[in-house]
């Protein structure tokens, strides 16, 4: 038998990675080129003197997909990174003075609502947290953990009564209300559409995944080097399966011909053969740039809608903090009216905070320092705000709202600040890191797909096809890129 053409993956975050782990692990010829130095993608790092910071994703939800794109890498995950569970998983602190943490154990969590919201409310939690395992169980394996962006897929009409059934097709936040009362454990598993990028009351109930994901599955975070850990031993296990990751090289064009993929070209000038090409960086970037070859278009892109932005301020602190959470939401007074604001490209008025403090990651900070990191949702590029005036102004808000939150004054602190603008100098399309958002129309099939059917053997993976946003859809994308290349291969 002929040996099968190499492959060239094009870029070395998540969901490239994933795609390289499989295709390597199966014994075919692959290369990864990445255009910054070092691994991750979204996935980054960044320093600032003696200060060291996750640039992307601070959650870590379902390791055992983790676990398994190493496994098929041939690679035990424990061995290049160990993980610990985070307790608790998140603290919620409310504008009225009280918190609730989110802790492991169904009973241990249903103590947590007592105490904070009364026995009554309790007992529906735990109905309710049977409901988000059974919802969990319909959607997973049929519509999450498969090739969705096949229209055969959506087929499946068992599985689609069942989740109708369960409140799939309800909106997040009247499912959420259908089965509790308190507005502070509603805040708590409705809050993760941001993570889809909709309010809750436009975000559909099969979202509650990302609550059940969070608040049962649990959240992880490395033993050691932080979430930039995760792509570091990603590629590391890649190259010992027989991948080759080349840094600081950029693709500049992917070339076909009638019968398809035939290469990668380089900046370096350098072609690199393939039979089959994974993008698995920006897709309307790669689009905009020539990157992608005629015919390699997908309506879906026609009129894409993101997803809001964030504005992130990542500090230097020369003191560390007694009995502060790994994951400290504070939810404010407004709620609807803050998603509201959102939607319409404004500044949000009372905006929700996600504070994150990995204490654990020592080598993050010198001696008795730490880092602290304050995202704060914003409207992407696209709302049209005068960000030279708004960064600043949104900066100083959120000082101000950090010192009355308990965090004291961090004027002078070690300060990286990542805005709208600077995620759009990063490569990330409309200034978001969050890609497109999951209405309907943006979701399964409707996702762009995860290839080009004009274009024989180029394939998509990473946050723009399905499964879409968080780390655990990006590693199935990838995982999804290399099964149907090892299913066709050519």
């Amino acid at each position: 038998m002929p040996r099968p053409a190499p492959i060239v993956v094009i870029g070395a975050g998540l969901g490239g990675l994933a795609a390289a782990m499989r295709l390597a692990g199966a014994g075919r010829e692959v290369t990864v080129v990445e255009a910054r130095d070092v691994p991750g993608g979204c996935c980054g790092t960044a320093g600032l003197g003696n200060y060291r910071f996750d640039t992307g994703p601070s959650v870590l939800t379902m390791p055992g997909v983790l676990a398994d794109t190493f496994a098929a890498a041939g690679q035990d995950m424990d061995r290049w990174l160990p993980l610990r569970r985070l307790d608790p998983y998140y603290r919620l602190r409310y504008h009225d003075g009280s918190s609730l943490d989110v802790v492991a154990g169904e009973e241990a969590m249903a103590d947590q609502v007592r105490q904070v919201c009364g026995p009554d409310e309790a007992a529906r939690y735990l109905r309710f947290r049977r409901h988000l395992g059974k919802m969990f169980a319909a959607e997973w394996p049929a519509f999450i953990d498969r090739d969705m962006t096949r229209l055969r897929s959506l087929a499946r009409p068992y599985a689609m009564l069942r989740l109708a059934a369960l409140g799939g097709f309800r909106n997040l936040d009247s499912l959420v209300r259908r089965h509790l009362t308190d507005e502070r454990l509603i805040r708590a598993h409705t809050f993760q559409a941001l993570y889809v990028g909709l309010p809750p009351r436009a975000a559909l109930g099969i979202y509650t995944v990302i609550a059940h994901m969070d608040t049962v599955g649990g959240v992880y975070f490395p033993g050691d080097g932080g979430m930039h850990a995760i792509p570091r031993a990603m590629a590391g296990a890649a190259e010992k399966a027989g991948a080759a990751v080349r840094y600081g090289v950029r693709a500049v064009r992917v070339e076909a011909d009638g019968s398809g993929v035939t290469g990668v070209r380089l900046d370096t000038g350098e072609h690199l053969p393939a039979g089959h090409v994974v993008m698995a960086a920006d897709l309307p970037r790669a689009h905009a740039d020539g990157l992608l070859p005629a015919g390699s278009g997908d309506w879906r892109l026609r009129r894409p809608h993101y997803s809001p932005s964030c504005l992130v301020l990542h500090f230097g602190l020369d003191r560390r903090l007694p009995r502060q959470a790994h994951h400290t939401l504070h939810l404010g007074q407004e709620w609807h009216g803050t998603f509201d604001a959102l939607a319409a490209g404004r500044p949000q008025p009372d905006p929700n905070l996600l504070v994150t403090y990995p204490d654990s990651d020592t080598a993050a900070a010198p001696a008795g320092h730490a880092t602290l990191t304050v995202l704060e949702p914003t409207a992407n590029l696209l709302g049209g705000g005068d960000w030279d005036r708004l960064t600043p102004r949104l900066t100083h808000r959120l000082l101000r709202r950090l010192a009355g939150l308990g965090y004291g004054d961090l004027t002078a602190a070690p300060r990286l600040t990542l805005d709208p603008p600077a995620w759009h100098r990063g490569g990330h399309s409309a200034g978001t890191p969050f890609a497109l958002d999951h209405r309907f129309g943006q979701t399964a099939w409707f996702r762009p797909a995860g290839r080009a059917r004009r274009v024989p053997g180029l394939h998509f993976a990473g946050m723009y096809t399905a499964p879409g946003v968080g780390v655990p859809p990006v590693l199935i994308s990838g995982r999804l890129a290399a099964e149907r290349i090892l299913e066709g291969s050519r």
